[in-house]
This record gives structure tokens, sequence and C-alpha cells, in this order.
């Protein structure tokens, strides 16, 4: 979209790339709409796209100027790379409750219904509790338990993926999900594995109703971690890109119309608000006390799943960045260490300036180093 927009630029005509997403529903009732471009067409095309889209309870029009150029679309990757997850973690959720409660799927439904009169109110939890209702009408199984369990894909995870990995951002839970769903895609390499050994447990909770609400408490957690990681990418792309882009405003356009919709996107529009330049989303103050509340339960979810050889790497994976992001020291001075070891990469000290390298043949004295940049 940046090398259209340029070309396209040269003779004289605006070319606008705008994401949108709401789905059949959106394209009916009006969707989210994330436009980039000039300043010039968002002036001519901001009445008439405000005019289509989605309205939030606050008669806010789910639509703004996203950036120049390529930010509108991405920004709409970067949504499509977190409903990956979204979709992942409430998958996992529903997994898990099946497995250690034996209840039916449209028992589930239930659960996921009243969840959604809660803080996980969202469009994807709405429409899980519907999906795990049907019922095929050629066999009398519940839907979920005929159709096949390979997940398609489109290609915008991968891509959020991807260009985290070229901007340095960690976007764990985004990529297990995308990995989830090539993992399901491949059944001739499950067929075989079916042969490796797991754990044997019977996998069965005492209690029922602690346990679902341990699952709904990592749930939370692990969706907050799926839209803070979201938003660094955001704001990652909008430092390499030298795009303006209003965080607060993104979160607001996604209130309504659009696949990942949820009650507290509310809450990320105060955040910024409060913070414009908050690095950590997770960091404030409301998502910081629900992960604080949620991660005991978090954590003993993550080690069901584990012991009983259940898969829930959406669930572990954003765990694991959690505990990386909050860590006063990681690993990765061995792993500096390693690289000066075998490529004479160089290291920084944490008791002085300077860049140094090890001669690790030999006396193993340290000598300060030339900037390797």
């Amino acid at each position: 979209t940046i090398r259209r927009e340029k070309a396209v630029r040269e003779t004289g005509i605006n070319f606008v790339g705008a994401g949108i997403s709401g789905g059949e529903e959106g394209a009916l009732n009006g969707p989210s709409i994330m436009p980039g471009g000039s300043d010039e067409s968002w002036v001519t095309l901001g009445p008439i796209l405000r005019s289509i889209a989605a309205v939030a309870d606050d008669g806010e029009p789910c639509v703004t100027h996203i950036g120049h150029d390529g930010a509108g679309h991405f920004v709409k990757m970067v949504h499509n790379g977190i409903e990956y997850a979204d979709m992942q973690l409430i998958a996992e959720a529903y997994d898990l409750i099946r497995r250690g409660t034996g209840k039916t799927p449209a028992e589930i439904a239930d659960v996921f219904a009243a969840w959604n009169k809660g803080e996980l109110e969202s469009y994807l939890i709405e429409i899980t509790a519907e999906v795990l209702r049907q019922v095929d009408a050629a066999t009398g199984k519940p839907l979920v338990d005929v159709i096949l369990d390979q997940a398609g894909a489109k290609g915008t995870g991968a891509w959020t993926v991807q260009t985290a990995l070229s901007l340095g951002v960690p976007v764990s839970g985004i990529a297990e999900a995308t990995f989830a769903r090539s993992l399901s895609s491949h059944p001739e390499q499950r067929e075989v594995a079916r042969t490796l050994p797991g754990p044997d447990v019977d996998f069965h909770v005492d209690d029922v109703d602690a346990f679902i609400e341990d699952v709904a408490q990592a749930l939370f957690a692990s969706k907050i971690i799926a839209y803070s990681q979201g938003f660094d990418e955001i704001r990652a792309g909008a430092d390499e890109y030298d795009w303006t882009i209003d965080l607060g405003a993104v979160s607001k356009i996604w209130r309504e119309g659009c696949i990942i919709r949820a009650q507290f996107l509310n809450r990320i529009a105060d955040a910024y608000a409060e913070q414009r330049d908050l690095p950590v989303l997770a960091t404030a103050p409301y998502f910081a006390d629900a992960l604080t509340r949620g991660q005991a339960a978090w954590r003993r979810v993550v080690i069901a799943a584990t012991q009983a050889g259940i898969p829930s790497p959406a669930f572990s994976s954003s765990l694991a960045y959690y505990d990386g992001l909050r860590a006063d020291r990681l690993p990765a001075a061995l792993v500096q260490g390693q690289r000066d070891f075998f490529g004479a990469h160089t290291y920084k000290r944490i008791d002085k300036e300077g860049t140094f390298h090890t001669l690790w043949s030999g006396d193993r004295s340290e000598v300060e180093a030339e900037d390797t940049h």
C-alpha cells in the first residue's frame, strides 16, 4: 500500500488503503473502517465513511483517519492478528472445560453466554455460545463435533507475525494462535504422531464451578496480553514507517462493527487517554489489576493443561510472555555470552559503558571492542 500510494500520488491521485472489519453483519449494518491515505483524501472521504460505519454506544462512528499511506491496512492486519489470538484462546477455554468437566457443547454454551454478561463480553464470546448450541440436522450431533478440526486462514495472522519479527516485537500469543491453525491443518502428521506417549492421567476436575472460573480468569488475562502485544506492534509500525497513529482512537473504532469488538476496548481507550505514550498496555491500572487478580487462576489452568497433556499454546505462551515481561533479569545474558563466544558478537556490561568482547581461548581476558555498528 505504501508503494502504490506513492506511485499514484505522483499522478495527482489520492490512493486510500482502507481496512474493513465486520464480516456479513458489518456489511449489512455498518463495519469498522480503518482508512489510511493523505490528509486531503480524509477531508473528502471522512464524511462518507462516517455515514456508513458502525456506531458505538456513545454515538461515535467506528472510523478514524489512521495515518498516511499504508497505516490503515497495517492496523487492519494487526486487528486480524489479535482476532487469531482471541479465537484460539476461546477454543482452548472450550476444550479445557469440555475435557475437564464432561459438559456437553450446549452446556458449555450456557457458560459462554454467562461470560458474555461480564468483563469477557465480546462478539466472539457471543457467537461462540451460538456455535456450541447448534445441532447438526443430518446427524443430531452437536455441530462442533461434526466440523473437521482443521482451521483455515487467509494470511493476515501470518503477516502480523512476520511483520512483528521484522520489527523486533514479541507477539507470542498471536504467533501461537497462527501456528495452532497450521498444526491443525496437517492431518497426515497428526495421524502418525498419535502413537507418541502422553501423560497417563484421567483429567477430571472435582470442583467444576471453581475450574470454570479459573478458565475465565485465564482467558481474560491472556486476552489482555494479546491486545497489549497487538498495540505494541502498531506502535512499532508507526515508528518504522513514520506514521502518527492515535492508539486510543484505534481502540474506539473497534468497539462496534468489527470481529474483535469487546467491552474492554473502552478500557483501552481510557488507558491511552490517561497516558498517550503508555509503553505497555498491560501495565495500565485497570489491566494490571485484572492480571493481578487473575494470575493465580491463569497458572493453575496452564498447569492443569500441561499435566493432562492438553495443548494450550495460546494460554501458556501468553503466560510465559507475562512472566518474561515482569522479570528482573532474563537469561538473555547467557545468550549474549554464547553469541560472543562463537561469533565475537560482543556484549554490554551492567557496570560500565562500552561494548566488550571476551577472548574465550587462552587466558579468557576481556577487551573493550569497537562498536560493530
